[in-house]
């Protein structure tokens, strides 16, 4: 087998995990989970991103990797009031709406028909708050913070893809170099262990996050996802992928995970003609990239306890590194076209302020708002 293919997969999972690690332990607090739930969630979503990617390559020999929700986790770290077995309710419902996408035509026509404009809209409005948070934290702690940033805008210049995971390492080294920052801890090796939480469906939190949940993941992961693989020549299996991302992110809730779906920009890593010359070998890949994703999860205890030891401002701090990009898409897409970008601007607003209202969060109330506002603008454009 090609070393290439092993380069191009290692380089991608190391990306995927290091560029967001930070934002899934934000998530995990947000609803609070245990030290143990959140192992167990971070195992979960290995194990389903590891399985998923393995079969959907096989079966299709095509080079199909995939990804946790980088959205959804923004979203589950902006939420508020909910428990961990509310967040795991959410997570199972949103896994089989991606899965029913797939496998009912109606439902997905329906969410194609969601505006463009107000679908990136919620999302950039869930992402804003943790950009924001960024200069706050460095203010805070200059001689920790700064360094960081400027590490991730120089090799953003050269490599934007390592900037996120070039900051992650210069914050683990100052954090243990700079006196005061933090102890190293007593790293031990242990095998991590799935842990079963049951879920609480309340009604709020299937409304107000999983449902968000489950609209972010189809529009800002799924779908880019697809036409990533369409881009390089393939035609993707969108709805069998569907159905296993969807059907391994509902299982997996049940262990804290939240849902996996197609990557795009890990996914072009893989798909280039310098990993294998052969397109029709390409396919290979995504198996050795399963095989990392495994490793990732067996060192799970490890590199959350290295983590865990670093000040919570840092970490925040590179969650909120990581969201620019994907910001700043949503955004642009958002308001791209004149003719929605009201009905945008309404989404994000509402979005972005935090608000909920009967127990549900905001990114539900900004979806309708934005909705209401696109509906009355169109029947005027009508009449």
């Amino acid at each position: 087998m090609r070393i290439s293919l092993f380069s191009a997969a290692l380089v991608a999972a190391l990306v995927g995990y290091g560029s967001t690690i930070a934002l899934l332990l934000a998530a995990a607090q947000a609803v609070g989970a245990t030290p143990e739930q959140t192992g167990s969630w971070i195992f979960a979503i290995c194990l389903a991103k590891a399985a998923g990617s393995a079969f959907l390559s096989f079966r299709s020999r095509m080079p199909i990797v995939l990804a946790w929700s980088t959205p959804g986790a923004a979203l589950v770290a902006a939420s508020q009031g909910l428990s961990m077995a509310e967040a795991v309710a959410a997570f199972v419902f949103a896994g089989l709406l991606i899965a029913l996408t797939g496998a009912l035509r109606p439902l997905g026509r329906m969410i194609a028909a969601l505006p463009d404009a107000v679908a990136a809209a919620m999302l950039a409005g869930v992402l804003l708050p943790f950009c924001l948070a960024v200069p706050g934290h460095a203010a805070a702690l200059p001689a920790l913070i700064l360094p960081v940033v400027a590490v991730f805008l120089g090799v953003r210049l050269v490599s934007p893809a390592q900037a996120v995971l070039a900051a992650l390492a210069t914050g683990l080294i100052l954090s243990f170099a700079l006196p005061g920052a933090a102890a190293l801890p007593d790293l031990a090796f242990a095998l991590p262990r799935l842990t079963f939480i049951a879920p609480d469906f309340d009604i709020g939190a299937l409304i107000g996050l999983g449902l968000p949940l489950y609209l972010v993941t189809m529009a800002s992961q799924n779908l880019p996802g697809f036409a990533v693989l369409r881009a390089a020549g393939y035609t993707p299996p969108v709805r069998p992928a569907l159905v296993v991302t969807g059907g391994l992110s509902a299982l997996t809730a049940l262990a804290g995970a939240h849902t996996i779906s197609m990557a795009a920009i890990t996914a072009a890593i893989c798909l280039g003609e310098d990993v294998h010359p052969d397109r029709a070998q390409r396919w290979k890949v995504g198996l050795v990239y399963a095989g990392i994703w495994l490793a990732l999860g067996l060192l799970g205890p490890v590199i959350l306890t290295l983590i865990g030891a670093m000040p919570a401002a840092l970490v925040a701090t590179i969650a909120g590194l990581a969201l620019i990009a994907p910001f700043l898409g949503a955004a642009s897409s958002a308001f791209a076209a004149p003719e929605t970008r009201f009905a945008a601007g309404t989404t994000l607003i509402v979005t972005a302020s935090g608000v909920a209202v009967f127990g549900i969060g905001a990114a539900f109330w900004g979806l309708i708002a934005g909705l209401v506002v696109h509906g009355l603008e169109r029947a005027k454009r009508r009449r």
